[in-house]
């Protein structure tokens, strides 16, 4: 049964990343500088993870994975080069993205830039495909064009965009970054606990973060409690929790399934947006929902098995050697963690 828990993970994941836009506009009106909101965000994000693991020692070990091969005439990563991708993950990786979205954010309108970010379920998609880490099966195609068209209809049923090349590209390099995050995650999301690898990846994004604004000298945080309050949200919810419930989704259903999920994020958004800030969804934007809500729970679906023959989660055609048989979380990517649980 955990096996089908990746999926939810994802989505999880997908709607606490969801309700950081609402909560970036609230501490916006609380006088709080992007800045300030991306070096405060990672900064007490990492020192949450930090305690929760003095607190809870158990969850710095990783259990044995008899299961997870490693490709063919590859060498296992030793510990130290494994801590330093997670490290970079963040410090280059995440830091990296978050400035770009932020920058573009400031060029363009919120709708547009978020569908030029969700172009990243594709690129991931095929990124993985070409690297051998995912079949493009029919189904995932189908579900991918549907979860992609439904994100489509959900951002532009919000109309009166504006278009900024600068913008527009800065967003587009935010959706390669968060491309290159997500595969470079998936090969040490298997060697480290989901709690220690969200620590380093935080870790890793307050130092770049830091280091900047010693520099730079523009952040301000000269703000009320209302500010920190948005804050704290952000950094709990749609940082801490985020990243765990996405790791720990990642770890079982592989980079295109967890991407492809990740397209339930603006529509989370938008929703939110109509309850928090007033704002009403159109017919088109229900539409749009609707197709993605329909394209997760295809993911969801398994297809029948008999003892003696295993299938694909996204696929009809049997699996390919015995393994796969005792393995039912694996989906093509190479991922039989759940199964090992």
């Amino acid at each position: 049964m955990l096996d089908d828990m990746g999926p939810a993970l994802c989505l999880v994941s997908a709607a606490c990343f969801g309700a950081m836009a609402i909560f970036g506009k609230l501490a916006y009106d609380a006088g709080v500088s992007p800045g300030a909101l991306l070096l405060v965000r990672f900064s007490l994000a990492a020192a949450l993870l930090g305690m929760v693991l003095l607190l809870r020692p158990g969850l710095r070990r990783v259990g044995p994975d008899p299961h997870r091969a490693e490709p063919t005439g590859r060498a296992p990563a030793g510990r130290g080069r494994v801590l330093a991708t997670a490290i970079g993950l963040g410090a280059v990786g995440y830091a990296a993205q978050a400035s770009l979205f932020f920058s573009a954010l400031q060029l363009m309108d919120a709708s547009l830039l978020s569908l030029i970010l969700y172009t990243y379920p594709a690129l991931v998609t095929v990124a993985a495909v070409l690297l051998g880490r995912d079949r493009l099966t029919r189904r995932r195609s189908a579900v991918l064009v549907a979860a992609s068209g439904g994100t489509l209809l959900v951002l532009l049923g919000a109309g009166g965009v504006s278009f900024h090349p600068l913008g527009a590209s800065l967003a587009f390099g935010s959706a390669i970054t968060y491309t290159i995050y997500i595969l470079v995650a998936d090969t040490v999301v298997h060697r480290l606990p989901p709690v220690v690898l969200s620590a380093l990846v935080m870790t890793g994004a307050a130092g770049t973060l830091g280091v900047r604004a010693l520099f730079s000298g523009d952040v301000d945080l000269d703000f009320g409690v209302p500010g920190w309050f948005w804050l704290s949200c952000i950094a709990v919810v749609s940082t801490v929790v985020a990243m765990l419930t996405f790791f720990a989704g990642l770890k079982r259903t592989g980079p295109s399934t967890a991407a492809i999920l990740s397209t339930f994020e603006p529509v989370v958004t938008t929703a939110l947006a109509a309850l928090t800030l007033g704002e009403s969804l159109s017919p088109v934007q229900l539409l749009g929902a609707a197709l993605v809500l329909s394209s997760v729970a295809v993911l969801q679906v398994r297809p029948s098995r008999t003892p003696r023959q295993a299938r694909d989660p996204l696929s009809d055609e049997p699996a390919p050697d015995a393994r796969e048989a005792l393995d039912p979380a694996r989906d093509g990517s190479g991922d039989p963690a759940a199964a090992a649980r």
